[in-house]
């Protein structure tokens, strides 16, 4: 009670009365929140560190010996020596092209058909033949060889 009766005796003669005085000096400093000199604080973290993730190195296609890889090449068109003339575009591109004749039944469009083991072959075929459709093979077709059958679609380049 004392000490609240020196604060109303030294703030009564006063006009400052919209300013709060201390009610005793220590020298004790306020704390601060921030740094002194009211520059942003600096937040540091450690980077980050490297993390291993497994890549896995896609396995390059198998390399295709085209003149070991057996063609047969149909016609199932109306276009007169369709599959002679592309049998020797293929040859002439290294290919071993051992039959043509004309395929009888309903094929939709110029296809390369690949058996087991064929596939990259007959990606490479379609490619050198401007062929744009590769599936498997199908009965009656021989797994061990790539098949041709050539529509009215096909225009040779």
């Amino acid at each position: 009670m004392a000490l609240a009766g020196l604060v109303f005796v030294a703030t009564q003669g006063n006009d400052d009365s919209d300013k709060a005085a201390p009610a005793a000096s220590h020298s004790q400093q306020q704390p601060t929140i921030g740094p002194r000199d009211n520059t942003a604080p600096t937040i540091t973290t450690a980077p980050p560190s490297p993390t291993a993730t497994a890549t896995k190195t896609p396995k390059p296609p198998p390399v295709i010996d085209k003149a070991k890889t057996n063609v047969v090449i149909f016609n199932n068109s109306n276009v007169k020596g369709l599959a002679g003339r592309t049998a020797t575009k293929a040859q002439t591109l290294t290919w071993n092209v051992v039959a043509t004749d004309n395929w009888y039944g309903t094929v939709d469009a110029t296809t390369v058909y690949y058996g087991k083991g064929l596939k990259y072959a007959a990606q490479s075929l379609a490619e050198d033949l401007g062929i744009a459709r590769v599936k498997p093979a199908v009965a009656p077709m021989q797994a061990d060889r790539l098949t041709v059958i050539l529509t009215a679609d096909y225009k040779p380049a």
